[in-house]
């Protein structure tokens, strides 16, 4: 796995076309996160090939600062991974962090992506282990099998929702992926969040909620992320710049919520002794040890968006 990139933010994840160099050079602008450049959907088949050796030769040049680097490969089921992930792997150099894999069906192409990737570390002098991996879940049959596609490899480090190409695979009636669907009662993607959610948990790794593709509606970006938010989502995709700054912003605790996590833990501390044992009064609500693990969660997530505690009066 990647130590460097696995435990790093990803509330904002830019997604960059890889055949644009113009593009490119100005996402090392854009306060994301977490910035993949890529060579599946955004790339027109005519340029997928050339697009290869635009994004080695812009990671290799650097200028990244510390955000997670990451490139999305075309999927299994095409006849273009395999070069893919050869060339940006050996062209790149150690700056890259991850390889996205889209279109994820089951752990079996984890694991071939896994043992390419080994081999390729090994021929270019990378440490074994030196690229993460992301997954994606955009079908029927990848959620069926998530949880064994998220602890198919110590490589994954991220999953991600790809909403449109999941409506496809699903025959929903709808024609714009990601965005509300008023005609529906609830959530048409609650099951599908809570599914792949429980699933990244389990294998220890984060979880990243797909693009909103109504660009100019800021508005309906914020309340649509605060879903995944609120259920405990790492982050979601951002398909242009103006979108990162609202997504840091959903994905990060609130002051007041940062705050009493910190009370909280002092006073647990304070009662307990350290020993986290038994329950105690916190203000007019009763706290105990399961109280303690989620505000150490909920703290070490603020501290990691640079959160500072608000001094007390």
């Amino acid at each position: 796995m990647s130590l460097r990139s696995r435990s790093l933010l990803r509330r904002s994840c830019l997604s960059v076309p890889g055949s644009s160099e113009r593009f490119i050079t100005k996402a090392h602008d854009i306060g994301a996160d977490m910035t993949f450049l890529d060579l599946e959907d955004s790339v027109a088949p005519s340029e997928k090939v050339a697009a290869r050796a635009t994004v080695a030769r812009a990671i290799a040049a650097g200028g990244w600062d510390d955000r997670v680097l990451c490139v999305r490969v075309n999927a299994w089921d095409t006849v273009l991974t395999f070069r893919d992930i050869v060339e940006v792997v050996t062209g790149a150099g150690e700056r890259l962090d991850e390889i996205m894999l889209p279109k994820v069906q089951n752990a079996a192409q984890v694991v071939a992506t896994d043992l390419l990737l080994t081999q390729i570390e090994a021929e270019v002098g990378l440490e074994p282990g030196h690229i993460g991996l992301e997954v994606q879940i955009e079908t029927t049959t990848g959620l069926i099998n998530v949880e064994e596609i998220c602890a198919a490899s110590p490589r994954v480090e991220a999953v991600v929702f790809g909403p449109a190409d999941f409506a496809a695979s699903m025959e929903m009636p709808v024609l714009t992926g990601g965005v509300e669907v008023p005609e529906y009662p609830g959530d048409h993607f609650h099951y599908v969040f809570s599914k792949i959610l429980m699933a990244a948990r389990a294998a220890g790794i984060q979880v990243i909620d797909g693009p909103y593709l109504k660009i100019a509606d800021l508005d309906g970006l914020r309340r649509y992320a605060q879903r995944s938010a609120m259920l405990g989502y790492d982050g979601k995709w951002a398909i242009h710049p103006t979108q990162v700054e609202v997504l840091n912003d959903v994905y990060r605790p609130s002051q007041e919520l940062f705050d009493k996590a910190c009370d909280l833990l002092d006073a647990y501390e304070a009662a307990t002794g350290g020993a986290g044992r038994g329950a105690v009064m916190f203000g007019d609500e009763m706290i105990d040890e399961a109280s303690r693990k989620m505000a150490v969660k909920f703290r070490a997530r603020g501290e990691k968006a640079h959160m500072v505690r608000t001094p007390r009066s």
